[in-house]
């Protein structure tokens, strides 16, 4: 199983990104929490591994901080919950504000991410109000790809792959970008505006 990667980050393509580790290039899918904090690609990262194995298919999901991976697991043990709704939380809330919204039972919040619907939130909370105490106190982390020409159209899709609607992602990028935004700025600031 693999629980780290260290290497050179080869390509950053949100919410994707490829960790060149000794000349093999590992395909990581990783929340925007930690893609905002990257690097510039050609440089050095390394990221904690969540390992998933399915019958048809093997996925690996990164993270900067223990604490993501730890949450990114103990969002799964939901029932109804899996890793494209967990990636979607750490995207759009930090690790302590979702360990509020559990602990304070903010359906409303809860429900602004994408994925997450009023009885999907309800069992959150019930089920997580115990459990989300110590996640936020877990320890940090100590070729290239061809971008998308269009900082817009890079933000929309990354939006689209964390579960958002096609016009949805679109109305978002549009009320959010400034004309000088790259991607990642633009990815944020949509964030920001979903959830209020």
């Amino acid at each position: 199983m693999i629980g780290r990667l260290r290497g050179i980050l080869a390509s950053k393509q949100p919410p994707w990104l490829v960790i060149d580790v000794g000349g093999v290039g590992y395909e990581i899918e990783a929340p925007m929490s930690t893609v905002f904090d990257l690097p510039e690609t050609g440089r050095e990262v390394a990221l904690y591994v969540h390992y998933a194995a399915k019958e048809d298919t093997v996925s690996l999901y990164g993270f900067l901080r223990e604490a993501e991976r730890v949450l990114f697991r103990t969002i799964q043990k939901v029932s109804g919950i899996g890793a494209k709704t967990a990636l979607a939380v750490l995207s759009g809330v930090s690790t302590d504000e979702f360990a509020r919204l559990v602990q304070s039972g903010d359906i409303a919040a809860l429900t602004r991410i994408p994925g997450i619907g009023k009885k999907t939130a309800e069992r959150i909370v019930v089920e997580l109000r115990d459990r989300v105490d110590g996640v936020a106190l877990a320890s940090p982390a100590g070729g290239t790809g061809v971008a998308p020409k269009d900082p817009q159209a890079e933000a929309a899709s990354a939006l689209q792959q964390l579960g958002y609607k096609p016009a949805e992602a679109a109305r978002l990028v549009k009320e959010s970008a400034a004309s000088d935004d790259d991607a990642e700025a633009i990815i944020r600031k949509a964030l920001k505006a979903a959830l209020r």
